[in-house]
């Protein structure tokens, strides 16, 4: 087992870290940012050690810092949560060079899979569906992109290849906007990412957002443990998810799982992953894949019984999974409603304190934050403060004790987006099941 190890991030992802280490009795370091130390995991941490100043570049995504502090410490191990280096093949690679464990995948896994044409390559040779285009990046020949937009059809979407998190993309509806539309897409791009690399893509008009939660081992082994429905968004940012995704039979969760696991094994992925798609009309489309843990994992860990930061833990320290597929049987249905500290009518944050905290209880309901009474919300990160999860046998319950549990939850100081989710729970549209990823933006009027 890992004798201890670094949480290189912050909120509720670092408490949600330590507390896996704890049940596996794996001492914890907790570096963080000069604004953050009175978070709850630097608190409960068995060390912490500030890492500079509030500014992420100065701080969580301060490589050097990150690992000093591992040494310091005498760590084995890093953990990077998900967002900030979470997704860094060169930071996995200092991890990992510098003579520590990285809880996640090798860093050229990390770089195949980050890279959106390299990963949609890997992908049609394991056999995983994906989204019609150009195979590849598009070049300057002129000529080609408009033949290849014509045999597309549009509307197609011009992507950036080292994009994500709904930046580096742009929908062009018509073949005299196209050129100009990837001229602008590439210079983004490279202003965004270092790498003006983009691609084609048709452009599906309602689909909805269905992901594949994965986990795979050193030894060759992987497994799914079923999907997740993530198409309550806006502005490409997840507001609610769910699991399993309504309307998505057996036969065809089991089909389309097995391809993701056996894409793992041959892409040799270790860890903790999620394969996300459209699906239109019946059909399954590959878009990306996040090489980390995702914030809703907590919806699968409610349907499977299964610890996924602990299977991370686990194998990480070498250990073969400790699940097989046919131990993994879905019950249930859960929802998960992120909480942000953000104004519900215009999505401004709101920093302060928290001068009254309340946290719903009962039957199936999970409560993933790092916030308490006194806590001072910090301007300088992602706004999200919590995740409010509920559980019950079928979808219905699981949505009526989510209206209840919001109901019960007790914010004071800062403006939440808790009247935003309590509307989203009421909708007429949701409770039926299979919104599109457009529904919520149209709902908001955006």
């Amino acid at each position: 087992m890992l004798d201890k190890v670094v949480i290189a991030n912050r909120g509720e992802i670092a408490l949600r870290i330590l507390r896996a280490c704890r049940e596996l009795g794996i001492a914890t370091v907790a570096v963080h940012s000069e604004a953050d130390r009175d978070l709850k995991h630097v608190r409960l941490a068995d060390e912490s050690v500030c890492i500079g100043p509030a500014s992420s570049t100065e701080s969580y995504l301060n490589i050097p810092a990150i690992i000093s502090a591992a040494e310091v410490c005498d760590a084995t191990a890093i953990h990077p949560g998900y967002g900030f280096l979470s997704e860094n093949a060169d930071f996995a690679e200092r991890v990992e060079s510098s003579g520590f464990k990285f809880i996640g995948p090798r860093p050229e896994t990390i770089r195949l899979m980050g890279d959106k044409i390299t990963a949609i390559e890997a992908m049609k040779e394991a056999g995983v569906p994906t989204v019609p285009g150009s195979d590849g990046p598009l070049d300057d020949d002129k000529e080609r992109t408009l033949r290849l937009a014509r045999e597309i059809g549009y509307p197609v979407i011009i992507k950036a290849a080292g994009g994500g998190g709904g930046r580096g993309m742009r929908v062009v509806h018509s073949e005299a906007a196209l050129l100009n539309a990837v001229s602008l897409t590439k210079s983004e791009a490279a202003a965004a990412f270092g790498n003006d690399t983009v691609y084609m893509e048709k452009f599906l008009e309602n689909p909805r957002h269905v992901e594949f939660q994965v986990l795979a081992d050193e030894h060759g082994n992987a497994i799914h443990l079923a999907e997740r429905d993530c198409s309550m968004q806006r502005r490409h940012q997840k507001v609610v998810e769910e699991a399993p995704a309504p309307g998505i039979s057996e036969e065809l969760r089991a089909k389309m799982g097995e391809r993701c696991a056996e894409a793992c094994r041959r892409i040799g992925y270790r860890g903790a992953g999620t394969f996300e798609f459209l699906y239109e009309n019946g059909e399954f489309y590959f878009i990306e894949m996040n090489t980390r843990v995702q914030v809703e994992h907590p919806v699968t860990e409610m349907i499977t019984g299964v610890d996924i930061v602990k299977e991370q833990l686990l194998i990480a320290a070498g250990q073969p999974l400790t699940y097989r597929q046919e131990d993994i049987v879905v019950r249930g249905h859960a929802i998960e409603c992120r909480i942000n500290a953000e104004d519900p009518e215009n999505f401004m944050p709101s920093p302060g304190d928290i001068t009254r905290l309340h946290v719903p209880g009962g039957p199936g309901v999970r409560v993933d934050t790092h916030i308490y009474s006194g806590y001072r919300v910090p301007p300088y990160y992602d706004s999200m403060i919590g995740k409010l999860i509920t559980h019950g046998e079928n979808r219905d319950v699981a949505i009526a004790r989510m209206r209840g549990a919001l109901s019960e939850m007790v914010i004071e100081g800062i403006k939440t987006n808790i009247p935003l989710q309590a509307d989203i729970m009421a909708d007429g549209n949701f409770a039926a099941g299979g919104v599109n990823i457009h529904y919520l933006e149209k709902k908001l009027g955006l």
